[in-house]
């Protein structure tokens, strides 16, 4: 048995596009050390992708703004014999086709979608899941570190809800089981998903400035943070987020971007 102890355990994973997703590192870590996968994808032309990625898995399809498909999902999941050693909620959209505009212009139809697809969904397929998660299983959702960088809109409070939603479902559970739930709170990261943010590029360099190492967060970082909070081997680790951003967060007044910015105003 290795250290992580994931030998023969199945986890559903949510959210792999591409081989840059933290989703799709997350997987393939899974993978190397044992563990059996099965996905839900959005759509089919996703689903194509992730046969290629992950030949003669198993993946279903499941849109996540659907309360019918969800509890669909569970009822297949249930009826195809499946249990659950633990589960991968990295699922995120928001609508940005008008540009960013400043907070308080926000639209109720845009909060609201990407509130249900980023944040409900993980209460949605959590209940959805329950009776076929092991009782010691782990969930893991991607949040967002404590930047609260103005360009990521009104996703920053959606993700707020997202990390208080983890903390409540862990209590929630607990009259249930031993499932726990915990989020991974990333520093900004190089994936197609983040590429589509106006001005996060811009944001993604002057982060790399502030790590300490002067090296930009590594997907595969996130991603071994997500195979260790499922594992066994976390078991201690309940309700929390779990900060991964190469010590931006304590950097903020670095002496040579402070420097810098002096020396060019």
């Amino acid at each position: 048995m290795s250290f992580l102890d994931l030998e023969n355990k199945t986890f559903l994973i949510t959210g792999v596009a591409n081989k840059k997703s933290v989703a799709y590192f997350s997987a393939k870590i899974l993978q190397e050390n044992g563990a059996d996968l099965i996905f839900a994808v959005q759509n089919a032309e996703i689903k194509e992708r992730v046969e290629k990625l992950f030949p003669e898995k198993k993946i279903y399809l499941l849109n996540v703004e659907s309360e019918t498909e969800i509890r669909e999902f569970g009822e297949l999941l249930t009826s195809d014999g499946v249990k659950l050693h633990g589960f991968l909620h990295s699922i995120a959209f928001a609508n940005y086709s008008e540009g960013m505009k400043p907070f308080h212009e926000t639209k109720l139809q845009d909060y609201l979608q990407a509130s249900t697809i980023s944040s409900f969904s993980l209460i949605a397929l959590s209940n959805t899941i329950k009776n076929i998660l092991d009782p010691n299983a782990s969930v893991v959702t991607i949040s967002i570190s404590s930047t609260r960088a103005t360009n990521y809109g009104y996703m920053g409070p959606i993700k707020a809800s997202l990390d208080a939603t983890v903390a409540f479902l862990a209590k929630s559970f607990a009259s249930i089981s031993s499932v726990r739930f915990n989020a991974v709170c990333a520093g900004p990261l190089k994936t197609s998903a983040s590429a589509g943010i106006p001005g996060y590029i811009e944001n993604y360099l002057y982060a790399e400035q502030l790590t300490m190492r002067r090296h930009a967060l590594d997907t595969s970082e996130v991603a071994n943070t997500v195979v260790f909070l499922l594992s066994p081997r976390s078991s201690g680790i309940n309700a929390s987020g779990v900060l991964v951003d190469a010590g931006m967060s304590a950097n903020y007044f670095d002496e040579k971007v402070v420097a810098a910015y002096s020396k060019n105003s």
